[in-house]
């Protein structure tokens, strides 16, 4: 039994047998040298190298299963204290609860913050959710759950729950039912943003975050797990950083002290999504999206508290949300509730969120999916002519209105530029 026990120890990964082992901080911890302290290290030395191991590295299933069901029950005992026995064992993937057919899972990252050669755009990015509970039609960021999903049923084929919503959920619809909570998150951020690190010297030279650029950050889960707001009070420990915010959740008012706060000593704007005004509309386009009414409530209030607050109206939908008589109400409530600045774009189609979208369009506008699959047929983005026109015609209204239009939002100014397909034909009134 103790050769079989060297042998696990041996195998596990990521261990050194140099003396070291090296950490996301960039020290290096020592643990006992197993192999050079003796020729046939004594079990004590075994159990205390991994009793430090445990510290810094997740061990491989060999040695959890080992420790779990042989060497425990042999013993009748705990090997090791509760804390080691935690980091040795590997870690499962927690089902934190339930909410009608939404299933919420527990998940630690190992980073929150990615940075511009991740995002690929002009602006790091920190999302606390993987997956969204909202479930507007157009959404762009499906992709992404569903490696999260794979990977996750792959590591925790214990996990009936997820293994069989992978199978049996298309993609989309996984990505709205099944979401990832990192629990973790506001840990992994401190850790970035030490003072004097590689990533918080580039951040505080004027580089943005954006919360929220992928699935929204006050979807249903944050009023229970509350990890928005966790990542928003380690910002508050900082100053000179440049921080955005995308939502379509009022719940955001919940935490209007904290961005006061936060805006004290560092740039901090929210950008509330509004497509139309029109709630029954809404409500076929973003089923499970907070009113119109109440998210446009919601900027007059951050307003209130002096939150720097605009409206997205993104997408802008051809054909469906696009007229003039939809979109000068909502630039004239955005104006009146005080918000800072209106931005707009047409919808952009990319691959994941096409096979969602047209068949969404099929079903709820027929006569419009012909045109929608031509435009969109060979590439993602409407047309220059079309994007100009729209562009021209929220310009009037924003100076009508006395709001500024712009984007503001460094994810529009980069994804707007170098549209080249045709356009749909839906000609806006200049």
């Amino acid at each position: 039994m103790y050769a079989l026990f060297r042998c696990l120890f041996g195998a596990t990964r990521g261990l050194r047998f140099t003396g070291h082992v090296g950490t996301n901080h960039g020290s290096r911890h020592e643990f006992p040298p197993l192999f050079q302290s003796a020729p046939e290290p004594s079990l004590e030395t075994l159990v205390s190298g991994l009793q430090s191991a445990a510290t810094f590295h997740q061990p491989s299933l060999a040695v959890s299963a080992f420790i779990r069901y042989i060497w425990r029950p042999m013993l009748g005992a705990e090997l090791f204290d509760f804390h080691t026995m935690q980091g040795l064992e590997r870690r499962r993937l927690p089902v934190l609860g339930e909410q009608k057919d939404i299933r919420y899972f527990g998940t630690y990252a190992k980073s929150v913050l990615n940075d511009t050669d991740v995002t690929g755009m002009p602006f790091w990015s920190i999302n606390p959710y993987v997956g969204c509970a909202f479930g507007c039609a157009y959404c762009y960021a499906r992709y992404a759950h569903r490696w999260v999903i794979e990977r996750a049923v792959n590591a925790n084929p214990e996990v009936d729950a997820l293994r069989d919503a992978f199978e049996t959920l298309p993609p989309w619809l996984a990505f709205e039912r099944q979401i990832f909570v990192k629990q973790n998150a506001a840990d992994a951020l401190r850790r970035a943003l030490r003072h004097g690190s590689d990533k918080h010297l580039k951040l505080i030279k004027g580089e943005r975050i954006g919360i929220g650029t992928a699935t929204d950050p006050y979807q249903p889960a944050e009023r229970r797990f509350r990890i928005t707001r966790s990542l928003l009070e380690v910002f508050a420990e900082h100053e000179g950083l440049r921080v955005f915010i995308i939502t379509k959740g009022p719940l955001v008012t919940r935490d209007a002290d904290l961005l006061r706060r936060i805006g004290r000593r560092n740039e901090i704007s929210v950008h509330v999504s509004i497509i139309t005004m029109d709630r029954e509309l809404a409500r076929r386009i973003e089923p499970r999206a907070p009113t119109p009414e109440s998210r446009m409530r919601a900027v007059a209030r951050l307003r209130e508290y002096g939150v720097d607050c605009g409206i997205n109206v993104m997408p802008v939908l051809p054909g469906i949300t696009d007229r003039p008589d939809q979109l000068e109400p909502l630039v004239k409530a955005a104006a009146a509730a005080g918000a800072t600045r209106v931005a707009a774009c047409a919808l952009r189609l990319r691959s994941t969120a096409r096979k969602r979208y047209l068949p969404f369009i099929e079903k709820e506008f027929p006569s419009l999916a012909p045109r929608y699959r031509a435009t969109y047929s060979r590439g993602h983005q409407v047309g220059d002519e079309y994007s100009a026109g729209l562009k021209r015609y929220f310009r009037k209204l924003c100076a009508k209105y006395g709001v500024a239009f712009g984007y503001q939002n460094p994810v529009d100014e980069a994804e707007n530029a170098n549209s080249s397909v045709d356009q749909l034909g839906l000609i806006l009134e200049d």
